[in-house]
């Protein structure tokens, strides 16, 4: 039986003889195939494991603190993944053997010395402390691409809200840019004027861009990675033209669960320092070919990964766990959403009115879907972003806005 087990050091396996092993025996294979000493590990099927950072954090983890529990007691069976904190160094099993005349049998040339000294390690901590999601806007997110994608195509998205005080991330609003999604691959065709609105109605709010979210599909589920190498680069790039450093990467997924079923999850990360100062300095090798390992970002030069000389590297390495929390924001997300298969039109804002009529004026405008749909309307556009002002203060809309935005909708 084939286990996943996630470090720092990014993703390994290790062969088990069946479920019915004790924590006490895997541990035991860990340090035989890993080379980790028992004394030094800490195993937990929570992902948050990785972000421990005192021996006091580590006591929190105990699903796999007493060593005689069966593996089948904690439902894990071939192909599942749990995450391994572990004291001191090691050397990373795997990579090409270091040759001794890579130093002396050849002329170093001073990329080779540079590249001698690039060492990629995991970065332990995230720049942010978590993140929160709207509700609304979370779910309205994922139900589309369960319900009318079905997981088949990806998607994205840029998310917007604010980093507070204590470094969390909140988010209260998703936007979704005119995209082509495929089963492995996600093009954004970025609109720059309507970037540029959105924005300024985010403003408005009193919002920024706070990271970028996307979805894996079906067939990707199958593969053995948390992001691709397609998406590392993608992240990678989005993360650096930021230029925030509490910037998060969020990605959806449909997965497996034990009644047979299936349950959407989130899972949010950082991209690593290293990484983006990789990307900004063009160490990525970014066209792809139909034999590369997904799981795997190549190089353009050697970088030292474990002690060794490599040209490719562990996705995970680039991967900073966040935790995830969600929150009711002041915003609804009941309008129509932009950029889907079907077009809001001029009736959906007055069903929308129309469902809205018992709310202040200020509360029914209150989504910014339906903002961003006026500002692209005739007869209002840069006025939009000062009713996002009235929408963020929750004061009174002026009369002749109210007005005119009702006219629109009693013409469909």
């Amino acid at each position: 039986m084939l286990l996943r087990i996630r470090s720092r050091d990014g993703l390994e396996r290790i062969q088990v003889d069946g479920p019915h092993i004790s924590i006490s025996q895997l541990k035991t294979l860990i340090e035989s195939q890993l080379q980790i000493p028992i004394q030094n590990q800490t195993l937990s099927t929570d992902q948050n494991l990785l972000l421990a950072k005192t021996p006091v954090d580590l006591l929190r983890f105990t699903d796999m603190a007493d060593p005689s529990t069966p593996l089948s007691a904690l439902n894990l069976s071939h192909g599942s993944i749990m995450f391994l904190y572990y004291h001191g160094e090691r050397t990373v099993r795997g990579g090409p053997a270091v040759s001794p005349a890579g130093s002396f049998g050849r002329k170093m040339t001073m990329d080779d010395l540079i590249a001698k000294q690039t060492r990629i390690t995991r970065q332990e901590s995230p720049h942010c402390d978590s993140v929160s999601f709207d509700r609304d806007s979370a779910n309205a997110f994922q139900r589309y691409v369960n319900e009318t994608l079905a997981f088949a195509s990806k998607r994205g998205g840029f998310m917007y809200g604010n980093v507070t005080e204590e470094g969390r991330v909140e988010v209260d609003f998703i936007y979704e840019p005119p995209q082509q999604g495929m089963e492995d691959d996600l093009i954004l065709l970025r609109d720059p004027e309507e970037e540029k609105l959105v924005d300024a109605i985010a403003a408005g709010l009193g919002r920024k861009r706070v990271g970028f979210i996307f979805t894996q599909t079906i067939m990707q589920d199958k593969k053995d990675y948390n992001f691709s190498n397609k998406e590392v680069l993608q992240a990678a790039e989005l993360h650096a033209e930021s230029g925030l450093k509490e910037w998060v990467t969020v990605v959806v997924k449909l997965e497996a669960s034990e009644d047979g079923g299936a349950d959407v999850h989130f899972e949010a990360f950082q991209m690593s320092d290293m990484c983006v100062k990789l990307l900004k300095e063009g160490w990525f090798v970014t066209e792809f070919g139909e034999n590369d390992d997904p799981k795997l970002s190549k190089m353009k030069k050697d970088v030292v990964v474990g002690g060794k000389d490599v040209k490719e590297v562990d996705n995970d390495f680039f991967l900073v766990v966040v935790k995830i929390f969600d929150h009711q924001g002041p915003l609804s997300t009941t309008f129509p959403i932009e950029n889907r298969n079907t077009h809001a039109a001029m009736t959906a804002l007055k069903s929308h009115l129309d469902r809205t009529k018992s709310l202040p004026f200020v509360k029914r405008i209150s989504d910014f879907h339906l903002l961003l749909f006026l500002a692209q309307s005739h007869g209002l556009g840069s006025d939009v972003p000062a009713l996002a002002e009235c929408v963020d203060s929750q004061t009174a809309v002026p009369e002749g806005y109210q007005l005119l935005i009702e006219s629109m909708a009693s013409t469909s």
